[in-house]
């Protein structure tokens, strides 16, 4: 009898506990807005993990993580969950803050200790009552694209705290060992690199007799013999040479540009740069470790004079590898991709960005890089982007605070709507290699659409590209990068490079800030009065965003 007492006072208790709860919510509403509580979070992920099979929660993933299956399986996942889960994993989108109950974050515990059968069960089968759709296809008795997102959310893994301890432990101890002890166990993302403008914007003449393009002896500008270069920098726009007197090394007062095959001047001229009042008006007074060889390295050594390893190594991104080469785990070597967006974008901007360092001169010298900054630490501690004024055109930027020259991609990003959302470089970028233009993952004009397709809440808002773009597909005014990333900023010459704010200039702007713009930079037979007002018989535009 006692103990039917005490089941029915079980029961009755649990009722009134249900009854409160219910009211609760009753009142609270029903609101997809809102965060689920923590007893729903729990009796969710009960039922769900319950309701999977024995048989499909102990199946073993077939497939192993190579770099090649987790880059398809990246694309999978941007193609199909990113929408929701974000390109980290995270669950922190516009669409999927607005699910009831939120997805959930697939770096964190809750996801990364069911088994590969479990998650994979969830991928093809999705969870009733939520946003998560199932993926399965029918009549296919092994499901390939599943197991290989299994092991792409298996690398979003966020760090445990005995990883984070080390990796601060390494930080402290590690060295520099070159980006060829990687290639032993990273044999598919070195060959990539290898083949990258990273890995090849310095180079010794000695090693490589082909890095010089032109023939030096046509150069009518200055006249210098191959055995006085000592380096050469760039092959894609433009090339320079350098040559070496003492520990130092000093830039020829000719440069090549490889898109017009012709010979132009080097010189930074005065008022053209911060540090050009700091320096004799003379190339051969102006070495290029304070102004150059920082970023083009690894490890360069201001006392020595000495670099590591030229060109953008491994470890320029990585950190010190030694304790990694030596005891290969997560925790004792950086990753980017695992940092939050402002030290991840941080590890480009220490380099693609104008600015000068906190501390100036250092030891009597004035540094044109963030003498001191490694990746892991803050960049902020030790750069100052280069500020620019509203309505003032400076060395630097046009008034409106867009870049007008090159390596200020940082500069442009850091003000655009994608940096503020959490989107990083390598969103975008893969500088381990790509068969693609700028080492972009994808072909531009689709690489934008995985995140901007038509009718998509970060737009644009119209049925079809060819409504939004008002170009024909296939034609240069319907790609996204002509519009929202002109070409605008000058590298040498005419030659110009991408713009990373991501907004689009107005023909108005032109007028009152000399700004170039998209339209009249590809229609350059018409003017800015045309393009303002082909503009407004645009009918999806805001004509107060025109002027």
């Amino acid at each position: 009898m006692k103990r039917w007492k005490a089941l029915l006072l079980t029961v009755f208790a649990v009722a009134i506990a249900v009854a409160i709860y219910g009211t609760a919510l009753i009142r609270r509403g029903f609101s997809a807005a809102e965060e689920p509580s923590t007893l729903e979070k729990i009796v969710a992920r009960t039922v769900r993990n319950l309701s999977i099979p024995r048989k499909a929660r102990n199946q073993e993933n077939p497939w192993q993580a190579t770099p090649e299956i987790l880059r398809e399986a990246r694309e999978d996942f941007t193609d199909r969950c990113a929408v929701c889960h974000g390109s980290d994993g995270s669950g922190q989108t516009q669409d999927g803050r607005n699910l009831y109950p939120k997805p959930p974050d697939l770096r964190a515990p809750q996801t990364q200790n069911l088994t590969d059968g479990q998650i994979r069960y969830i991928i093809r089968n999705g969870v009733r009552l939520t946003g998560m759709p199932a993926w399965s296809h029918p009549h296919e008795e092994q499901d390939n694209d599943s197991w290989k997102l299994v092991l792409f959310i298996r690398d979003l893994r966020q760090l445990s705290a005995d990883e984070k301890s080390a990796q601060q432990a390494t930080a402290a101890s590690a060295h520099y060992t070159g980006s060829l002890a990687c290639e032993k166990c990273h044999q598919q993302v070195y060959e990539h690199w290898k083949k990258t403008p990273m890995a090849n914007v310095v180079r010794d003449p000695r090693e490589h007799p082909e890095a010089i393009i032109p023939d030096l002896a046509t150069d009518p500008l200055a006249k210098f013999t191959k055995d006085q270069v000592a380096l050469v920098y760039g092959r894609l726009w433009k090339q320079r040479y350098f040559t070496k007197i003492g520990d130092d090394y000093f830039p020829e007062p000719a440069q090549w540009d490889v898109t017009n095959h012709v010979w132009r001047p080097y010189f930074v001229p005065k008022g053209a740069d911060w540090w050009e009042p700091f320096y004799p008006p003379d190339n051969m007074q102006r070495p290029t470790g304070p102004t150059c060889d920082g970023c083009h390295s690894v490890d360069y050594n201001i006392h020595t004079k000495m670099v590591l390893e030229w060109n953008v190594g491994c470890e320029r991104c990585h950190g010190p590898g030694s304790k990694h080469v030596a005891h290969p785990s997560r925790g004792n070597i950086l990753n980017p991709a695992r940092m939050d967006y402002v030290q991840a974008n941080d590890t480009c901007i220490q380099c693609h960005s104008q600015g000068r360092p906190l501390t100036n001169p250092i030891e009597g010298k004035y540094y044109d890089w963030p003498v001191g900054y490694r990746v892991g630490l803050n960049l902020r501690d030790f750069w100052q982007l280069e500020d620019h004024t509203l309505g003032e055109t400076t060395f630097t930027h046009f008034p409106d605070g867009t870049a007008h020259k090159n390596r200020m991609q940082g500069n442009d990003f850091v003000q655009s709507v994608m940096y503020r959302r959490g989107i990083t470089c390598f969103t975008c970028h893969d500088v381990h290699g790509t068969d693609n233009y700028a080492q972009l993952r994808k072909p531009a004009d689709k690489l934008c659409l995985d995140c901007h397709g038509p009718m998509s809440l970060d737009g644009p808002r119209t049925a079809t590209l060819e409504e939004h773009t008002h170009h024909k597909t296939g034609t240069p005014g319907s790609q996204c990068v002509s519009c929202h990333m002109p070409k605008i900023e000058i590298t040498i010459a005419d030659v110009d490079v991408h713009a990373h704010t991501f907004a689009f200039i107005s023909p108005g702007t032109t007028d009152k800030y000399k700004i170039p713009n998209p339209c009249t930079s590809c229609h350059t037979d018409k003017s800015t009065a045309w393009a303002t007002e082909a503009l407004r018989h645009w009918p999806e535009r805001s004509p107060w965003r025109l002027d």
